[in-house]
């Protein structure tokens, strides 16, 4: 990272990546060329994260040859101009990690991830879980993400005096 003084703990980068409404993965396709997808992911302890998708399609076709993916997460980020120099800046939190995915084959894991993922995007709709696992789990893909290294977490954010806040919380 360039600027250091802007680096955040892996804690803080894993409390971005759970507030940000999406994380994007990126792989590598199988021609090289790059792939980013914004997913629903949820987190289910500080190296694992899941996702749900349809049981074919390019993501997993990707995946099955070349599992390393990278994860990104931007929070609370506002245009805004420097407080006391007038620039025109951005102040944000965001976070990236690196890991391996691996399409989840036991139904045991599968449907604890996908419990995982509906409660935390609706968490008020539980009730509906197993009825909706019941009509679904055949045709849906669960995914497991386990990070490779502890994810890097990086902030620019002004304080009440209007200096940039330091890192490493």
């Amino acid at each position: 990272m360039r600027k250091k003084s802007r680096e955040m703990n892996a804690a803080w980068a894993l409390d971005v990546m759970d507030k940000a409404p999406y994380i994007t993965v990126s792989m590598t396709g199988n021609d090289g060329m790059p792939y980013s997808v914004p997913l629903s992911l949820a987190r289910t302890d500080d190296e694992t994260f899941y996702f749900h998708c349809a049981m074919e399609g390019k993501k997993l076709d990707i995946l099955r040859k070349n599992p390393a993916v990278c994860l990104t997460a931007v929070s609370k980020c506002k245009p805004t101009v420097g407080p006391k120099d007038g620039s025109f800046t951005l102040e944000y939190q965001s976070a990236i990690a690196f890991g391996k995915a691996e399409i989840v084959a036991d139904d045991t894991e599968k449907k604890d991830a996908l419990r995982a993922i509906c409660q935390r995007f609706l968490p008020n709709h539980m009730d509906a879980f197993d009825a909706a696992i019941e009509r679904s789990m055949a045709r849906t893909a669960v995914v497991r993400i386990s990070l490779t290294e502890p994810p890097v977490g990086k902030r620019k954010q002004y304080d009440g005096n209007g200096d940039v806040m330091a890192g490493n919380v």
